[in-house]
């Protein structure tokens, strides 16, 4: 069975909103997700799937409810042995270079620690995007499938 972790990067609650309507899809098909906004090192490495949904803050700086988790994998360096996992990253792009950089630094992450990406990065902009719920829930539809 699929214990999949959705891990979530949040300022202003946009994020956890998209994370929730995302655990509804996956209750919907039959997942078990669990929604950690304030993830543990357990909570990551005994997953069977890891979905990050994460908004970028500052100078393309990832949220501080995660800076600490982000740190810890950085220093314990668990490895995922090709654990599935997407990152759908939520940013602004009249910020220019630092447009979604908090999901770029989590993705490289989870490939650099062997992680199995089931697609490219998902940027969504808030510029060009009222909700981002609606098209994350549609890039993950089809992805589903390979978290079973």
């Amino acid at each position: 069975m699929s214990n999949l972790s959705i891990l979530v990067g949040t300022v202003y609650g946009n994020a956890q909103h998209v994370a929730e309507e995302v655990k509804a899809l996956l209750d919907s098909q039959g997942l078990t997700a669990t929604i950690y906004d304030d993830p543990s090192i357990d909570d990551f490495t005994q997953s069977s799937g890891i979905i990050v949904i994460s908004s970028t803050t500052g100078q393309g700086d990832i949220p501080p409810n995660l800076e600490f988790f982000i740190h810890d994998l950085r220093e314990q360096f668990p490895l995922m042995n090709h654990k599935p996992f997407v990152v759908a990253a939520l940013g602004d792009s009249s910020y220019g270079e630092t447009f979604c950089g908090a999901g770029r630094q989590i993705f490289e992450l989870l490939s650099e620690l062997q992680g199995q990406a089931l697609a490219d990065m998902l940027e969504v902009d808030a510029c060009e995007t009222l909700e981002p719920e609606v098209m994350v829930v549609e890039w993950l539809k089809p992805l589903i499938s390979k978290f079973h």
